[in-house]
């Protein structure tokens, strides 16, 4: 991707397609393309080979390897209690000495620069400071006129043609387009049809530029940087610059004249909570206070009120700046304006309006719940983020922390960052906007004081506005940075130049690792995974570089040689398990393109090679080493698939399960037992290498311990319990419509991820597959669009004067086109100063969502019961709180705000859920791959697990249906969780995300039985049935249509299982109507009696 200088911008879609750019005058510096659309050449790739990166040593100091999953996880009932924050040293200014390595330097290429006139005379600039342009540099160059290729997996762009024509304005062009981004996986909790975000097209100016400027701009600002505490590690984390865990994978290394050269991701990303000062031009700013008419929060750019200055609505005073300036532009608005304009009083006194959950049973609402809508001003609101990327717990902010405690509620967000969308702005920009302060993407949320000048939203720093920025190749308007789309939309990804790279943009390497002992032959699931790879071979994300490799083992390890001019792939096999090395590793990687036919033969022979194999013994410790030493001078994805429990090398591992014992809160087995795998995937994640598990087995395999080498290295866990192609069929095809939609999903490469916040916020532990590589980077060194994560956040200084905060989340990745991008979202919510405020504001499931990733934290480090004991007193706290603080008046009976109504329901349901129940025989590896789900699945799958749907389909109808491509949806009212909902004279169907049951009651009428079911009575009905046949009977069409939708809402493949009275899979389905009793949990009545005798204590 080294690049010349770019045009000014080119704005398309996700995958490049759509209409031709503007035209917008000949482009003086044309961008250069290389043949294979990477923008350096294919030979480039050989540099690969020789540049083996040291590996990182198991042993690394302490505070380096900080757990992604629970660092320093604050207790669930006492959210930020006194101790629970470790404070960081102040970050002192940057000096311009170099940075002190104390860990190994893997050796990223570092770009060769043809212009270093625009750098100093290393080359360098100082961690956090803007890059400059190095418009003059590439790795080699190719014809210009050649394109790039469009981005097979929605993660592309179209390059714009070498060669422009047309008017003389500045160079630039844009497109919109709207991307596939694979199947279509619009979420659950969102509206049919929308397509989140919506781009929104710029308004009309609202002054002419004609117009004399509005005054002179405010003289400063609030102070730049503050120091911070942070929660991140443990109590020993060293001095964070000198630390080498505060280098992102790289180093950073002095050169030879006591500058830093910039090979570090915390270089490139810039900023977050490390940021540096950098000292402000011209007079120094003056201490001011940040109140309405200073300029937040205002209407975002472009999205001016129409009434003049002094216009009813308005107020003429909140046009002025404290020393008697005017604003640019842009009105700001008074608190009244802000929270009454979205005519959402009546919303927010519903929040809060008391409800009596003995009283009211019915309270669960027959739709979806949706997030609630922030009181934000509803301009700004049309800009914040979508709620299925980035929400938060609160969507009301408290101003202070105590505060926060009074509420007894959880601060945090919860995050989808690499989610399909439909409809993605990419912008390509020599210039990518940035507060030189936090290093904070320029977005709808700052301010502009003047056509120069634009104040962080999250710093508050007052920045420049490059010449670049000033001209809109959308609207092709000089004079209008508002009108950006970088400013127009809260989701954007950029096309990112040759600063935001330490090597070139490695090639897709996929990596396949197959258990063949005999127990795995037995399973019979080579011949699946064999054939489906067959299937999407061809679909797989990448280019004409995209690498391939296999390895088999059992208790030897096996690799293939794929070299070109064999008539037939070649097994090379080790039996030196205990000092694994790679025979001939130039042949074991090969391309994918010009070698698919020998790829081809060896997947179709690798299912027979074993079939006579009586070893029974998994190496997989060995295997998973060489597969590392394999990956390492690249990086790439790891595909791993196991079927018991590892028995000799490194990682041996003996069972802990004892299969008949019913699981009591405290001996169960939730630890690791060997860091093997965890050492392992930090090695895997410091070489850009993330492994995914996919674990087919009928015995417990210990996945506590397997389970760290994806946890760490940012992968994925895929668990099929009793996996048998004859003994349990349904499982072959989940396994394939998972393992297909695995395999051709977009994926982005060698990337980190950091999200910032206002100042007077903190981020203090993080939830989620990856590793915190420094203080708050989090390191990916693979992301897919199907991965969640949550952070848990701190009040840290007392938001006063601020009326809104915002959030950013930056996601710097390479495609598997080879381009470097990032993908920023943010998102704006209000500060309130009341308790009441802050519990209108409280997004019910987002909070459990939250809480259940802490649960799981805690169920580790503590015990099961102490985890369930928090979860418990959670509600406990919080309801007690809204009794004693808010209730003006004491009514008996068990009292809750209405946003929190459905809180104590939720906490039941994740009491008993596989991952937090007691007193079942629950199998381990079960209970531990819900604990995955947790902390990897975006929310909205997390809650449909938690809480499913139920839903009547008997007698479905076409009223209220949705209209998608030309099929009509039905859309049945959603149940309580309760058998006092189901007849004998009905079907019902329970959603469970990962699961679906159809119960058909005794006295089903006949009509549904046969023109459904396609059998001639309930007895007809098949004890193990688990596929309706498509019948040409509008009932038929209707209810496979309903549940086709459903099950297209989710990267995971749920099998339905039709189910009767006296089926033994009844006892499953029983146990999802969370609001019943069972042996060993309480009904959600008498949940909420214990509830009550706690909060009326």
């Amino acid at each position: 991707m080294a690049q010349p200088a770019r045009p000014a911008a080119t704005y398309s879609g996700q995958n490049g397609a759509g209409q031709q750019p503007y035209s917008n005058g000949p482009v003086q510096n044309q961008l250069m393309h290389s043949s294979d659309g990477q923008g350096y050449s294919p030979s480039a790739s050989g540099l690969y080979s020789h540049q083996t990166p040291g590996k990182v040593p198991p042993h690394q100091s302490s505070g380096q390897y900080n757990y992604s999953g629970s660092q320093n996880a604050s207790p669930l009932n006492n959210y930020q209690g006194p101790g629970q924050t470790l404070n960081r040293p102040p970050v002192a200014p940057f000096s311009g000495s170099p940075v002190q390595q104390t860990g190994p330097v893997p050796q990223g290429l570092l770009p060769v620069l043809q212009n270093s006139a625009a750098v100093s005379s290393s080359g360098s600039f100082p961690p956090g400071a803007s890059p400059p342009v190095l418009s003059s540099w590439q790795y080699s160059q190719a014809p210009a006129g050649q394109p790039s290729g469009a981005h097979g997996m929605g993660t592309g762009s179209a390059q714009p043609p070498a060669s422009l024509s047309g008017n003389t304005n500045p160079p630039g062009s844009y497109q919109y387009a709207a991307s596939p981004g694979g199947p279509p996986l619009q979420n659950s909790y969102m509206n049919a049809g929308s397509v989140p975000p919506p781009v929104t097209q710029p308004l009309t100016p609202l002054h002419p530029p004609s117009r004399p400027p509005l005054g002179p701009p405010p003289l400063g600002g609030p102070p730049l940087t503050r120091p911070s505490a942070l929660t991140a590690g443990p109590p020993n984390t060293q001095p964070l610059l000198n630390s080498a865990a505060n280098q992102e994978g790289d180093a950073t290394s002095a050169a030879s004249d006591g500058s830093v050269v910039q090979n570090s991701y915390d270089a490139i990303e810039g900023g977050g909570l490390m940021a540096t000062p950098h000292p402000s031009p011209g007079p120094p700013n003056l201490k001011m206070n940040r109140s309405v008419g200073y300029s937040y929060p205002t209407l975002p750019p472009g999205y001016q009120n129409t009434s003049p200055p002094g216009a009813p609505g308005i107020q003429a005073s909140a046009l002025q700046y404290p020393d008697g300036s005017k604003h640019f532009h842009q009105p700001a608005f008074g608190t009244n304006h802000l929270a009454a304009s979205m005519g959402s009083l009546s919303l927010q006194q519903e929040g809060l309006r008391p409800v009596n959950l003995i009283q009211e049973r019915n309270i669960l609402p027959p739709t979806l719940l949706k997030a609630p809508v922030p009181n934000l001003h509803e301009e700004i609101q049309k800009l914040n983020c979508n709620p299925e990327l980035f929400r938060c717990t609160l969507t009301n902010i408290p101003q202070t922390q105590a505060l926060l405690n009074k509420a007894k509620l959880p601060l945090g967000l919860l995050l989808h960052p690499f989610k399909d969308l439909s409809q993605l702005p990419v912008v390509t920009s020599s210039t990518i906007v940035r507060c030189r302060s936090c290093r904070t993407y320029i977005n709808p949320f700052v301010s502009f004081l003047d056509q120069r000048r634009w104040k962080c939203n999250l710093c508050y720093r007052v920045n420049d506005v490059p010449e670049e920025f000033m001209y809109n190749p959308v609207t092709r308007v000089y004079g209008e940075p508002h009108k950006r789309p970088e400013v127009q939309n809260a989701t954007i990804e950029f096309m990112a130049p040759s600063e935001y790279m330490l090597r070139p943009p490695q090639p897709p390497v996929y990596l396949f690792v197959f258990d063949v002992s005999h127990n795995a032959i037995e399973t019979g699931y080579l011949n699946t995974v064999c054939q489906t790879l067959l299937d999407n071979l061809d679909l797989l994300p990448g280019n004409t570089r995209t690498k391939i490799g296999f390895i088999t083992f059992d208790s030897t390890i096996h690799f293939y040689s794929l070299q070109e001019g064999l008539s037939q792939p070649q097994m090379l096999v080790v039996s030196d398990i205990e000092d694994v090395f790679i025979p001939m590793p130039e042949n074991l990687l090969v391309n994918l393109n010009e070698n698919k036919e020998l790829i081809q033969d060896l997947l179709r022979s690798l299912p027979q090679m074993f079939t006579k194999s009586l070893e029974t013994q998994s190496a997989l410790g060995p295997a998973l080493q060489a597969a590392f030493k394999l990956m390492s001078p690249t990086g790439g994805r790891i595909s791993v698939f196991q079927t018991q429990l590892p028995s000799v090398g490194m990682g041996a591992l003996k069972p802990r399960e004892e299969p008949t014992q019913k699981s009591t809160a405290k001996d169960i087995h939730l630890t690791p037992s060997t860091d093997f795998y965890k050492k392992m995937a930090l090695d895997c994640s410091g070489q850009q290498v993330a492994v995914d598990l996919f674990l087919l087995s009928g015995q417990y395999s210990d996945l506590a311990s397997l389970g760290c080498v994806s946890r760490y290295s940012a992968g994925s866990v895929y668990y099929y319990p009793s996996y048998h192609h004859k003994h349990n069929p349904v499982q072959v095809e989940k396994l394939q419509k998972e393992l297909k939609r695995y395999l051709t999903r977009k994926i982005g490469f060698e990337a980190v991820m950091r999200i910032r916040c206002t100042k007077g916020l903190s981020i203090h532990t993080f939830h989620g597959n990856f590793f915190v590589r420094s203080t708050d980077l989090l390191s990916l060194p693979n992301v897919n669009p199907d991965a969640g994560y949550a952070v848990q956040m701190s009040v840290e200084e007392s938001l006063t004067d601020m009326q809104v905060v915002s959030f950013q989340s930056a996601l710097l990745y390479t495609s598997s086109k080879g381009e470097r991008r990032i993908r920023v979202h943010t998102m704006c919510l209000p500060v309130v100063t009341t308790l009441s405020d802050v519990y209108v504001g409280a997004d019910v499931q987002a909070i459990t969502g939250l809480l259940a990733n802490m649960a799981v934290d805690r169920s580790v480090s503590a015990t099961l019961s102490d985890a369930r004991d928090a979860l418990v007193n959670a509600v406990i706290d919080s309801l007690s709180a809204y009794r004693s603080s808010v209730l003006s008046l004491q009514q008996p009976g068990l009292m809750a705000p209405y946003s929190l109504r459905l809180f104590p329901l939720y906490v039941l349901a994740l009491l008993k859920q596989k991952a937090f129940q007691t007193g079942t025989s629950a199998r381990l590896d079960d209970r531990i791959f819900t604990m995955c789900q947790v902390k990897n699945q975006p929310l909205v799958y997390l809650m449909l697990m938690t809480h499913p749907s139920l839903y009547r389909v008997d007698n479905l109808t076409d009223e209220g249906a949705l209209n998608i491509n030309d099929r009509t949806i039905p859309q049945p009212p959603i149940l309580q969780l309760s058998v006092e909902k189901l007849s004998r004279d009905g079907a019902y169907l329970m959603d469970a995300g990962s699961v679906m049951f159809m119960w058909i009651g005794k006295n089903c009428g006949q009509n549904f039985i046969s023109q459904v079911l396609g059998v001639p009575n309930y007895g007809s009905i098949p004890q193990n049935m688990t596929q309706l046949p498509e019948l040409e009977t509008a009932e038929s069409v209707r209810t496979i249509a309903f549940i086709s939708w459903l099950r297209e809402q989710r990267p995971f493949f749920p099998i339905l299982y039709i189910i009767k009275d006296e089926s033994p899979l009844k006892a499953s389905f029983l146990q999802n109507m969370i609001e019943d009793r069972t042996e060993s949990a309480l009904s959600y009545y008498e949940f909420l009696l214990h509830i009550q005798q706690q909060v009326n204590k």
